[in-house]
Protein backbone atom coordinates (compact mmCIF):
# COMPACT_ATOMS: atom_id res chain seq x y z
CA UNK A 1 0.00 0.00 0.00
CA UNK A 2 1.66 3.37 -1.34
CA UNK A 3 1.62 6.62 1.31
CA UNK A 4 -0.92 7.84 -1.45
CA UNK A 5 -3.14 5.77 0.37
CA UNK A 6 -2.89 7.00 3.80
CA UNK A 7 -5.85 9.10 5.10
CA UNK A 8 -4.94 12.80 5.66
CA UNK A 9 -3.36 12.70 9.41
CA UNK A 10 -5.42 16.12 10.25
CA UNK A 11 -8.89 15.13 8.62
CA UNK A 12 -11.38 13.30 11.33
CA UNK A 13 -11.89 9.67 10.85
CA UNK A 14 -14.29 8.82 13.27
CA UNK A 15 -18.23 8.33 12.33
CA UNK A 16 -18.95 10.71 15.38
CA UNK A 17 -17.22 13.20 13.88
CA UNK A 18 -14.18 15.47 15.13
CA UNK A 19 -15.28 17.30 18.60
CA UNK A 20 -16.28 13.35 19.28
CA UNK A 21 -12.54 12.22 18.26
CA UNK A 22 -10.88 15.20 19.62
CA UNK A 23 -12.54 14.04 23.53
CA UNK A 24 -11.47 10.27 22.91
CA UNK A 25 -7.84 11.96 22.06
CA UNK A 26 -7.99 13.55 25.52
CA UNK A 27 -9.36 10.29 27.27
CA UNK A 28 -6.45 8.01 25.84
CA UNK A 29 -4.09 11.12 27.34
CA UNK A 30 -5.36 10.19 31.06
CA UNK A 31 -4.49 6.44 30.27
CA UNK A 32 -0.84 4.82 30.66
CA UNK A 33 -1.18 3.98 27.16
CA UNK A 34 0.45 5.11 23.65
CA UNK A 35 -2.46 7.93 22.64
CA UNK A 36 -1.32 8.52 18.95
CA UNK A 37 -0.67 4.61 18.46
CA UNK A 38 -4.50 4.03 19.82
CA UNK A 39 -6.18 6.64 17.46
CA UNK A 40 -4.21 5.54 14.62
CA UNK A 41 -4.99 2.12 15.43
CA UNK A 42 -8.42 3.24 15.42
CA UNK A 43 -8.88 4.92 12.34
CA UNK A 44 -7.22 1.83 10.64
CA UNK A 45 -9.79 -0.91 12.32
CA UNK A 46 -12.24 1.26 10.61
CA UNK A 47 -10.22 1.03 7.44
CA UNK A 48 -10.35 -2.55 7.17
CA UNK A 49 -14.25 -3.00 8.04
CA UNK A 50 -14.44 -0.58 5.08
CA UNK A 51 -12.45 -2.70 2.56
CA UNK A 52 -9.62 -0.14 2.48
CA UNK A 53 -6.94 -2.55 4.19
CA UNK A 54 -6.94 -5.99 4.56
CA UNK A 55 -6.51 -7.98 7.55
CA UNK A 56 -3.06 -9.05 7.11
CA UNK A 57 -2.17 -5.68 6.38
CA UNK A 58 -3.52 -4.21 9.57
CA UNK A 59 -2.22 -7.00 12.00
CA UNK A 60 1.31 -6.57 10.39
CA UNK A 61 1.51 -2.84 10.48
CA UNK A 62 1.07 -2.50 14.06
CA UNK A 63 2.61 -5.75 15.48
CA UNK A 64 5.91 -4.30 16.47
CA UNK A 65 4.48 -1.37 17.96
CA UNK A 66 1.99 -3.67 19.99
CA UNK A 67 4.01 -5.84 21.09
CA UNK A 68 6.62 -2.87 22.13
CA UNK A 69 4.00 -1.05 24.11
CA UNK A 70 2.00 -4.18 25.36
CA UNK A 71 4.09 -7.00 25.56
CA UNK A 72 1.91 -9.17 24.12
CA UNK A 73 -0.30 -9.28 20.40
CA UNK A 74 -3.36 -11.38 20.60
CA UNK A 75 -5.56 -9.59 18.14
CA UNK A 76 -7.33 -12.03 15.75
CA UNK A 77 -6.34 -12.03 12.12
CA UNK A 78 -7.21 -13.62 9.49
CA UNK A 79 -4.58 -15.77 7.74
CA UNK A 80 -3.22 -17.89 4.83
CA UNK A 81 -2.61 -20.92 6.09
CA UNK A 82 -3.33 -23.51 3.25
CA UNK A 83 -2.05 -24.57 -0.02
CA UNK A 84 -5.71 -23.37 -1.19
CA UNK A 85 -5.10 -20.47 0.19
CA UNK A 86 -8.37 -20.53 2.49
CA UNK A 87 -8.41 -18.02 5.73
CA UNK A 88 -8.89 -18.88 9.27
CA UNK A 89 -9.38 -16.22 11.96
CA UNK A 90 -12.19 -14.35 13.82
CA UNK A 91 -11.26 -11.36 11.58
CA UNK A 92 -12.60 -12.99 8.59
CA UNK A 93 -16.10 -11.77 9.15
CA UNK A 94 -17.91 -10.61 5.92
CA UNK A 95 -21.52 -11.78 5.14
CA UNK A 96 -21.80 -14.15 2.26
CA UNK A 97 -24.40 -11.77 -0.91
CA UNK A 98 -26.58 -14.04 -2.39
CA UNK A 99 -28.30 -13.50 -5.53
CA UNK A 100 -32.06 -13.56 -6.29
CA UNK A 101 -34.84 -11.82 -6.38
CA UNK A 102 -35.17 -8.73 -4.08
CA UNK A 103 -37.73 -9.30 -1.25
CA UNK A 104 -39.62 -6.07 -0.58
CA UNK A 105 -37.78 -5.71 3.27
CA UNK A 106 -34.44 -5.46 0.96
CA UNK A 107 -35.73 -2.62 -0.89
CA UNK A 108 -36.72 -1.37 2.16
CA UNK A 109 -33.32 -1.93 3.81
CA UNK A 110 -31.64 0.06 0.43
CA UNK A 111 -33.43 2.83 0.82
CA UNK A 112 -32.34 3.30 4.54
CA UNK A 113 -28.76 2.24 4.52
CA UNK A 114 -28.65 5.08 1.20
CA UNK A 115 -28.70 7.70 3.69
CA UNK A 116 -26.26 6.11 5.75
CA UNK A 117 -24.65 7.75 8.72
CA UNK A 118 -24.77 11.36 8.11
CA UNK A 119 -28.36 11.32 8.57
CA UNK A 120 -27.23 10.33 12.10
CA UNK A 121 -24.88 13.98 11.84
CA UNK A 122 -22.02 10.93 12.48
CA UNK A 123 -20.45 12.60 9.33
CA UNK A 124 -20.73 14.09 6.54
CA UNK A 125 -21.55 12.10 3.53
CA UNK A 126 -23.23 13.09 0.25
CA UNK A 127 -26.02 11.68 -0.93
CA UNK A 128 -25.00 10.17 -3.98
CA UNK A 129 -24.38 6.83 -5.91
CA UNK A 130 -21.48 5.36 -3.80
CA UNK A 131 -18.23 4.59 -5.10
CA UNK A 132 -17.00 0.92 -5.52
CA UNK A 133 -15.36 -0.23 -2.75
CA UNK A 134 -11.20 -0.36 -3.18
CA UNK A 135 -10.30 -3.70 -3.89
CA UNK A 136 -8.42 -5.37 -0.99
CA UNK A 137 -6.13 -8.32 -1.36
CA UNK A 138 -6.22 -11.19 0.91
CA UNK A 139 -9.30 -9.91 2.73
CA UNK A 140 -10.06 -13.54 3.84
CA UNK A 141 -12.71 -15.96 2.92
CA UNK A 142 -16.56 -14.97 3.31
CA UNK A 143 -18.20 -17.16 5.41
CA UNK A 144 -21.86 -18.11 5.35
CA UNK A 145 -23.87 -15.68 7.47
CA UNK A 146 -26.46 -18.39 7.83
CA UNK A 147 -24.39 -20.61 10.28
CA UNK A 148 -25.45 -21.05 13.95
CA UNK A 149 -27.28 -18.55 15.88
CA UNK A 150 -26.66 -14.60 16.06
CA UNK A 151 -28.16 -12.72 18.35
CA UNK A 152 -29.54 -9.79 17.40
CA UNK A 153 -32.47 -6.91 17.25
CA UNK A 154 -35.11 -5.19 15.24
CA UNK A 155 -36.05 -2.02 16.92
CA UNK A 156 -39.43 -0.09 15.68
CA UNK A 157 -38.61 3.33 16.36
CA UNK A 158 -42.55 4.65 14.60
CA UNK A 159 -44.09 2.98 17.85
CA UNK A 160 -41.34 3.84 20.58
CA UNK A 161 -43.08 5.53 23.53
CA UNK A 162 -39.63 7.03 24.60
CA UNK A 163 -40.77 5.54 28.51
CA UNK A 164 -37.09 4.65 29.10
CA UNK A 165 -38.23 1.22 30.58
CA UNK A 166 -35.94 -0.80 28.79
CA UNK A 167 -32.92 1.75 30.01
CA UNK A 168 -34.13 0.90 33.46
CA UNK A 169 -34.30 -2.89 33.39
CA UNK A 170 -30.88 -2.83 31.83
CA UNK A 171 -29.40 -0.94 34.93
CA UNK A 172 -31.20 -2.96 37.26
CA UNK A 173 -30.29 -6.39 35.62
CA UNK A 174 -26.62 -5.43 35.26
CA UNK A 175 -25.77 -2.90 37.55
CA UNK A 176 -23.58 -0.39 36.15
CA UNK A 177 -23.10 3.02 37.14
CA UNK A 178 -25.48 5.19 36.60
CA UNK A 179 -24.39 7.97 33.45
CA UNK A 180 -23.10 4.75 31.62
CA UNK A 181 -25.39 3.99 30.11
CA UNK A 182 -25.74 0.49 27.83
CA UNK A 183 -28.78 1.69 26.31
CA UNK A 184 -30.16 5.66 25.15
CA UNK A 185 -33.42 6.87 24.11
CA UNK A 186 -33.04 9.69 22.66
CA UNK A 187 -35.93 12.10 21.44
CA UNK A 188 -35.02 14.38 18.56
CA UNK A 189 -35.57 16.64 16.09
CA UNK A 190 -33.70 17.19 12.34
CA UNK A 191 -35.27 20.00 10.01
CA UNK A 192 -38.18 17.83 8.64
CA UNK A 193 -39.49 16.16 11.62
CA UNK A 194 -40.58 17.83 15.22
CA UNK A 195 -40.94 16.62 18.92
CA UNK A 196 -43.61 18.32 21.18
CA UNK A 197 -42.34 19.96 24.43
CA UNK A 198 -42.56 17.85 27.21
CA UNK A 199 -43.85 19.85 29.07
CA UNK A 200 -47.13 20.01 26.82
CA UNK A 201 -46.83 16.30 27.78
CA UNK A 202 -48.58 15.24 30.85
CA UNK A 203 -47.01 11.83 31.32
CA UNK A 204 -46.01 9.78 34.45
CA UNK A 205 -43.01 7.33 34.09
CA UNK A 206 -44.44 3.89 33.11
CA UNK A 207 -47.58 5.34 32.00
CA UNK A 208 -46.47 6.62 28.31
CA UNK A 209 -48.42 3.89 26.66
CA UNK A 210 -51.59 5.23 28.02
CA UNK A 211 -50.93 8.85 26.46
CA UNK A 212 -50.80 9.07 22.55
CA UNK A 213 -49.05 11.98 22.19
CA UNK A 214 -45.69 10.37 23.58
CA UNK A 215 -46.10 8.69 19.93
CA UNK A 216 -45.37 12.54 18.22
CA UNK A 217 -41.75 12.68 19.52
CA UNK A 218 -39.36 10.88 17.30
CA UNK A 219 -37.30 8.63 19.01
CA UNK A 220 -33.62 7.04 18.05
CA UNK A 221 -32.89 3.69 20.24
CA UNK A 222 -29.34 2.59 20.90
CA UNK A 223 -27.73 -0.40 22.31
CA UNK A 224 -24.58 -2.03 20.89
CA UNK A 225 -25.05 -3.04 17.66
CA UNK A 226 -22.71 -6.14 17.97
CA UNK A 227 -20.92 -5.97 14.75
CA UNK A 228 -20.32 -8.90 13.12
CA UNK A 229 -17.64 -7.09 11.57
CA UNK A 230 -16.49 -5.11 14.80
CA UNK A 231 -13.62 -2.40 14.87
CA UNK A 232 -13.37 -2.39 18.65
CA UNK A 233 -12.21 -6.27 18.20
CA UNK A 234 -9.41 -5.42 16.09
CA UNK A 235 -7.48 -3.33 18.47
CA UNK A 236 -7.88 -4.94 21.56
CA UNK A 237 -4.01 -6.42 22.04
CA UNK A 238 -5.43 -8.83 24.73
CA UNK A 239 -8.46 -10.45 23.25
CA UNK A 240 -10.30 -8.85 26.18
CA UNK A 241 -13.06 -7.45 23.54
CA UNK A 242 -13.85 -10.43 21.35
CA UNK A 243 -16.54 -12.01 19.80
CA UNK A 244 -18.27 -14.82 20.98
CA UNK A 245 -18.38 -17.99 18.90
CA UNK A 246 -21.94 -19.06 20.42
CA UNK A 247 -24.64 -16.24 18.88
CA UNK A 248 -21.73 -14.08 17.28
CA UNK A 249 -22.21 -11.57 20.59
CA UNK A 250 -19.26 -8.87 21.05
CA UNK A 251 -18.11 -9.61 24.76
CA UNK A 252 -15.55 -7.65 26.93
CA UNK A 253 -13.65 -10.44 29.40
CA UNK A 254 -13.02 -8.28 32.53
CA UNK A 255 -10.38 -10.47 33.99
CA UNK A 256 -8.49 -9.79 31.08
CA UNK A 257 -9.09 -6.07 29.68
CA UNK A 258 -6.13 -3.57 30.24
CA UNK A 259 -8.39 -0.63 30.16
CA UNK A 260 -6.24 1.00 27.69
CA UNK A 261 -9.69 2.20 26.19
CA UNK A 262 -8.66 1.27 22.30
CA UNK A 263 -11.72 -0.01 21.61
CA UNK A 264 -13.60 3.19 22.79
CA UNK A 265 -11.66 4.41 19.78
CA UNK A 266 -12.51 2.18 17.33
CA UNK A 267 -16.30 1.96 18.00
CA UNK A 268 -18.32 3.87 15.24
CA UNK A 269 -21.09 3.86 16.97
CA UNK A 270 -19.78 5.44 20.64
CA UNK A 271 -21.33 2.33 22.75
CA UNK A 272 -18.18 2.09 25.40
CA UNK A 273 -17.63 3.13 28.63
CA UNK A 274 -15.07 3.00 31.24
CA UNK A 275 -15.07 2.20 34.85
CA UNK A 276 -13.35 5.00 36.37
CA UNK A 277 -14.06 4.09 40.29
CA UNK A 278 -14.93 1.63 42.07
CA UNK A 279 -18.59 0.17 41.06
CA UNK A 280 -21.50 1.57 42.64
CA UNK A 281 -22.86 -2.04 42.94
CA UNK A 282 -20.47 -4.24 45.33
CA UNK A 283 -18.87 -7.36 43.51
CA UNK A 284 -20.20 -9.16 46.36
CA UNK A 285 -24.00 -8.28 45.46
CA UNK A 286 -23.88 -9.86 42.16
CA UNK A 287 -24.82 -13.18 41.32
CA UNK A 288 -21.67 -14.98 40.10
CA UNK A 289 -23.69 -17.35 37.78
CA UNK A 290 -24.56 -13.98 36.26
CA UNK A 291 -21.08 -13.00 35.53
CA UNK A 292 -19.84 -15.69 34.32
CA UNK A 293 -20.66 -17.18 30.78
CA UNK A 294 -20.79 -20.98 30.16
CA UNK A 295 -16.99 -20.58 29.07
CA UNK A 296 -16.43 -19.39 31.85
CA UNK A 297 -14.96 -15.88 31.34
CA UNK A 298 -16.72 -12.48 33.07
CA UNK A 299 -18.27 -11.04 30.30
CA UNK A 300 -21.72 -9.86 32.14
CA UNK A 301 -23.01 -6.99 34.67
CA UNK A 302 -21.06 -4.41 35.62
CA UNK A 303 -17.23 -3.98 34.99
CA UNK A 304 -14.80 -3.39 37.25
CA UNK A 305 -13.20 -0.50 38.45
CA UNK A 306 -10.28 0.26 35.51
CA UNK A 307 -12.27 -2.02 32.67
CA UNK A 308 -14.29 -1.44 29.57
CA UNK A 309 -18.22 -2.22 29.52
CA UNK A 310 -20.84 -1.95 27.11
CA UNK A 311 -24.28 -3.55 26.19
CA UNK A 312 -23.79 -7.73 26.43
CA UNK A 313 -26.35 -8.87 24.91
CA UNK A 314 -26.14 -10.78 28.63
CA UNK A 315 -25.07 -14.09 27.43
CA UNK A 316 -25.74 -15.71 31.07
CA UNK A 317 -29.25 -15.53 29.91
CA UNK A 318 -28.11 -17.08 26.56
CA UNK A 319 -26.63 -19.88 27.98
CA UNK A 320 -29.59 -21.16 30.34
CA UNK A 321 -28.04 -19.73 33.62
CA UNK A 322 -30.75 -17.68 33.82
CA UNK A 323 -33.04 -20.21 33.58
CA UNK A 324 -34.10 -22.04 30.15
CA UNK A 325 -37.10 -19.67 29.92
CA UNK A 326 -34.90 -16.71 29.81
CA UNK A 327 -32.90 -18.46 26.49
CA UNK A 328 -33.75 -16.10 24.03
CA UNK A 329 -34.27 -12.82 25.72
CA UNK A 330 -33.33 -9.56 27.17
CA UNK A 331 -34.48 -7.44 30.18
CA UNK A 332 -34.45 -4.66 27.63
CA UNK A 333 -37.08 -6.70 25.38
CA UNK A 334 -38.93 -7.75 28.26
CA UNK A 335 -39.47 -4.40 29.81
CA UNK A 336 -40.53 -2.56 27.13
CA UNK A 337 -44.33 -2.25 27.23
CA UNK A 338 -45.01 -1.56 23.49
CA UNK A 339 -42.95 -4.39 21.96
CA UNK A 340 -40.68 -2.18 20.02
CA UNK A 341 -37.67 -4.47 21.09
CA UNK A 342 -37.66 -7.84 19.01
CA UNK A 343 -34.61 -9.69 19.94
CA UNK A 344 -33.42 -12.91 18.99
CA UNK A 345 -31.91 -14.65 16.15
CA UNK A 346 -31.17 -12.94 13.09
CA UNK A 347 -29.66 -15.86 11.20
CA UNK A 348 -34.04 -17.53 11.89
CA UNK A 349 -36.41 -16.58 9.43
CA UNK A 350 -38.97 -17.30 12.09
CA UNK A 351 -37.24 -15.53 15.25
CA UNK A 352 -38.82 -12.51 16.32
CA UNK A 353 -36.75 -9.79 14.88
CA UNK A 354 -36.84 -11.50 11.62
CA UNK A 355 -40.59 -12.25 11.79
CA UNK A 356 -41.18 -8.35 12.52
CA UNK A 357 -38.40 -6.55 10.03
CA UNK A 358 -40.33 -8.98 7.35
CA UNK A 359 -43.81 -7.55 7.90
CA UNK A 360 -43.98 -4.95 10.73
CA UNK A 361 -47.84 -4.25 9.81
CA UNK A 362 -48.95 -7.75 10.52
CA UNK A 363 -46.12 -8.06 13.37
CA UNK A 364 -47.83 -5.06 15.03
CA UNK A 365 -51.25 -6.22 14.40
CA UNK A 366 -50.66 -9.17 16.00
CA UNK A 367 -49.10 -7.15 18.89
CA UNK A 368 -52.51 -5.31 19.67
CA UNK A 369 -54.30 -7.44 18.87
CA UNK A 370 -53.19 -9.91 21.29
CA UNK A 371 -53.93 -6.73 24.07
CA UNK A 372 -57.22 -6.04 21.88
CA UNK A 373 -58.93 -9.50 22.20
CA UNK A 374 -60.49 -11.39 25.05
CA UNK A 375 -58.94 -14.42 25.73
CA UNK A 376 -59.54 -17.73 23.58
CA UNK A 377 -61.22 -18.73 27.26
CA UNK A 378 -63.85 -15.81 27.55
CA UNK A 379 -64.89 -15.87 24.26
CA UNK A 380 -65.61 -19.67 24.06
CA UNK A 381 -67.38 -19.59 27.30
CA UNK A 382 -69.18 -16.19 26.28
CA UNK A 383 -70.19 -17.98 23.44
CA UNK A 384 -71.86 -20.79 24.93
CA UNK A 385 -75.87 -21.03 23.32
CA UNK A 386 -75.43 -18.18 21.11
CA UNK A 387 -76.87 -18.05 18.24
CA UNK A 388 -73.93 -18.61 15.40
CA UNK A 389 -74.56 -15.15 13.92
CA UNK A 390 -72.14 -12.50 13.69
CA UNK A 391 -74.44 -9.70 15.75
CA UNK A 392 -75.11 -12.33 17.78
CA UNK A 393 -71.35 -13.42 19.09
CA UNK A 394 -70.71 -9.56 19.09
CA UNK A 395 -73.07 -8.91 21.46
CA UNK A 396 -72.59 -11.65 23.49
CA UNK A 397 -68.85 -11.31 24.10
CA UNK A 398 -67.20 -7.85 25.79
CA UNK A 399 -65.04 -6.16 23.70
CA UNK A 400 -65.19 -7.77 20.82
CA UNK A 401 -66.21 -5.96 17.21
CA UNK A 402 -66.54 -6.87 13.75
CA UNK A 403 -63.69 -4.86 12.46
CA UNK A 404 -61.45 -6.92 15.59
CA UNK A 405 -62.72 -10.16 14.46
CA UNK A 406 -61.75 -8.93 10.53
CA UNK A 407 -58.15 -8.19 11.87
CA UNK A 408 -58.12 -11.64 13.83
CA UNK A 409 -59.37 -13.54 10.55
CA UNK A 410 -56.54 -11.70 8.10
CA UNK A 411 -53.96 -12.86 10.45
CA UNK A 412 -55.33 -16.57 10.25
CA UNK A 413 -55.47 -15.74 6.35
CA UNK A 414 -51.97 -14.59 5.85
CA UNK A 415 -50.32 -17.37 8.06
CA UNK A 416 -46.90 -18.29 6.70
CA UNK A 417 -45.37 -21.74 7.06
CA UNK A 418 -41.68 -22.08 8.87
CA UNK A 419 -39.16 -24.47 8.13
CA UNK A 420 -37.39 -23.86 11.07
CA UNK A 421 -39.15 -23.91 14.31
CA UNK A 422 -38.97 -20.14 16.17
CA UNK A 423 -36.05 -19.67 19.04
CA UNK A 424 -36.72 -19.95 22.65
CA UNK A 425 -37.73 -17.30 23.96
CA UNK A 426 -39.59 -15.66 21.12
CA UNK A 427 -43.41 -14.48 22.10
CA UNK A 428 -44.68 -13.50 18.53
CA UNK A 429 -45.26 -16.60 17.76
CA UNK A 430 -47.56 -17.40 20.72
CA UNK A 431 -49.16 -14.31 20.45
CA UNK A 432 -50.16 -15.14 17.05
CA UNK A 433 -51.90 -18.37 18.47
CA UNK A 434 -53.43 -16.67 20.54
CA UNK A 435 -55.06 -14.47 17.98
CA UNK A 436 -55.68 -17.61 16.01
CA UNK A 437 -57.49 -19.60 19.01
CA UNK A 438 -59.75 -16.57 19.62
CA UNK A 439 -60.97 -17.17 15.83
CA UNK A 440 -61.22 -20.70 15.99
CA UNK A 441 -63.66 -19.98 18.81
CA UNK A 442 -65.72 -17.80 17.16
CA UNK A 443 -65.95 -20.26 14.14
CA UNK A 444 -66.89 -23.35 16.77
CA UNK A 445 -69.63 -21.27 17.87
CA UNK A 446 -70.78 -21.57 14.02
CA UNK A 447 -69.68 -18.36 12.43
CA UNK A 448 -68.86 -19.06 9.24
CA UNK A 449 -65.55 -16.72 8.27
CA UNK A 450 -64.42 -19.70 5.73
CA UNK A 451 -66.78 -19.05 2.83
CA UNK A 452 -67.31 -16.63 0.55
CA UNK A 453 -69.78 -15.16 1.99
CA UNK A 454 -68.40 -14.90 5.71
CA UNK A 455 -65.55 -13.01 4.27
CA UNK A 456 -67.68 -10.77 2.67
CA UNK A 457 -69.74 -10.76 5.91
CA UNK A 458 -66.52 -8.78 8.09
CA UNK A 459 -65.75 -6.84 5.05
CA UNK A 460 -62.96 -9.26 3.60
CA UNK A 461 -64.26 -9.44 0.11
CA UNK A 462 -61.65 -7.87 -2.11
CA UNK A 463 -64.57 -5.98 -4.30
CA UNK A 464 -66.06 -4.72 -1.23
CA UNK A 465 -63.08 -2.98 0.04
CA UNK A 466 -62.30 0.58 0.13
CA UNK A 467 -58.69 0.85 1.06
CA UNK A 468 -56.94 4.18 2.50
CA UNK A 469 -56.22 5.48 -1.03
CA UNK A 470 -58.29 5.06 -3.90
CA UNK A 471 -55.70 3.36 -6.24
CA UNK A 472 -55.33 0.25 -3.93
CA UNK A 473 -55.80 -2.95 -6.00
CA UNK A 474 -56.47 -6.10 -4.54
CA UNK A 475 -57.25 -9.20 -5.69
CA UNK A 476 -58.30 -11.92 -3.34
CA UNK A 477 -58.94 -11.61 0.63
CA UNK A 478 -55.04 -12.05 2.10
CA UNK A 479 -54.35 -9.27 -0.53
CA UNK A 480 -57.00 -7.40 1.55
CA UNK A 481 -55.47 -8.45 5.14
CA UNK A 482 -52.23 -7.10 4.22
CA UNK A 483 -53.78 -3.88 3.54
CA UNK A 484 -56.20 -3.69 6.52
CA UNK A 485 -52.75 -4.61 8.64
CA UNK A 486 -51.26 -1.36 7.16
CA UNK A 487 -54.25 0.88 7.72
CA UNK A 488 -54.72 -0.40 11.19
CA UNK A 489 -51.40 0.12 12.59
CA UNK A 490 -49.57 2.88 10.53
CA UNK A 491 -46.47 0.20 10.34
CA UNK A 492 -42.91 1.84 9.46
CA UNK A 493 -42.38 2.17 5.73
CA UNK A 494 -38.45 2.06 5.79
CA UNK A 495 -35.76 -0.41 7.39
CA UNK A 496 -32.45 1.22 7.71
CA UNK A 497 -28.74 0.08 10.06
CA UNK A 498 -26.80 2.34 11.60
CA UNK A 499 -23.24 2.93 9.09
CA UNK A 500 -24.58 0.93 6.84
CA UNK A 501 -22.04 1.94 4.37
CA UNK A 502 -19.27 1.30 6.70
CA UNK A 503 -19.12 -3.01 6.64
CA UNK A 504 -19.73 -3.46 10.51
CA UNK A 505 -22.77 -5.33 9.96
CA UNK A 506 -24.49 -4.28 12.59
CA UNK A 507 -27.13 -6.46 13.85
CA UNK A 508 -29.75 -4.11 14.92
CA UNK A 509 -32.31 -3.53 12.44
CA UNK A 510 -34.39 -0.21 12.78
CA UNK A 511 -37.65 0.13 11.55
CA UNK A 512 -39.24 3.77 11.23
CA UNK A 513 -37.87 7.22 10.32
CA UNK A 514 -33.84 7.51 10.07
CA UNK A 515 -33.16 10.59 11.39
CA UNK A 516 -31.65 13.33 8.91
CA UNK A 517 -27.96 15.48 8.99
CA UNK A 518 -29.10 18.08 11.23
CA UNK A 519 -30.78 16.12 13.79
CA UNK A 520 -30.49 16.96 17.31
CA UNK A 521 -31.33 15.47 20.73
CA UNK A 522 -34.04 17.17 22.71
CA UNK A 523 -36.09 16.54 26.12
CA UNK A 524 -38.37 13.80 25.69
CA UNK A 525 -41.52 13.23 26.99
CA UNK A 526 -39.82 11.06 29.95
CA UNK A 527 -36.62 11.98 31.56
CA UNK A 528 -33.76 9.87 33.04
CA UNK A 529 -34.13 11.75 36.79
CA UNK A 530 -37.98 11.05 36.16
CA UNK A 531 -37.01 7.22 36.20
CA UNK A 532 -34.06 7.21 38.89
CA UNK A 533 -31.10 7.44 36.51
CA UNK A 534 -28.54 9.72 35.04
CA UNK A 535 -27.76 11.33 31.81
CA UNK A 536 -24.30 12.73 32.69
CA UNK A 537 -22.53 11.29 29.77
CA UNK A 538 -24.73 13.95 28.21
CA UNK A 539 -23.84 16.59 30.53
CA UNK A 540 -19.74 16.02 30.37
CA UNK A 541 -19.85 16.11 26.35
CA UNK A 542 -19.52 20.20 24.81
CA UNK A 543 -22.01 19.27 21.89
CA UNK A 544 -24.35 17.27 24.45
CA UNK A 545 -24.35 14.18 22.02
CA UNK A 546 -24.56 10.82 24.17
CA UNK A 547 -22.43 9.59 22.59
CA UNK A 548 -24.69 10.04 19.19
CA UNK A 549 -22.78 12.90 16.97
CA UNK A 550 -26.14 14.65 17.72
CA UNK A 551 -26.06 18.16 17.25
CA UNK A 552 -26.17 20.93 20.44
CA UNK A 553 -29.80 21.54 20.98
Amino acid sequence: MSADDEPPDDEAFHPLGESWQDDLEELLDDTEYDTELGMEMGRDAMRVTKGELSEEEFHERYHEDVMAEFGEDERPIARSDDADGDKEGIGSTLLQLTDGDESRREMLKKAGAGLGFASLGWGAVDQQEPEPEPAVEDAGEVQDADEGTQWGMTIDLEHCDGCLACVTACNQEHGWDQGANWMYVLAYEDGQVESPDPDSVDVEPGECSQNDAVHDFNYLVRPCQHCTDAPCEKVCPTTARHTRDEGGLVLTDYEVCIGCRYCQVACPYGVNYFQWDDPNVDREELDPERIYDERGRPVSRRAPRGVMSKCVFDPTRQDGKAGEELIGTSACEQACPPNVIQFGDKNNPASDPERYADEPARSRTIINLFTALPSPNSVESSLEGVDGELDAVVDAVDELTVGLIALAKAVDLTQEEYEEEPPPGDSLPDKEQTVLDVVNAIENAGVDLESEEGIREIGLSPEQFEGPTQDVQVANPEEVAYELFEDYVDAPEVEFELLADIGTNPNVTYLGHQPGPEAHQVPGPVSYDDVGLLDKRQNALDDETVGLGFRDA
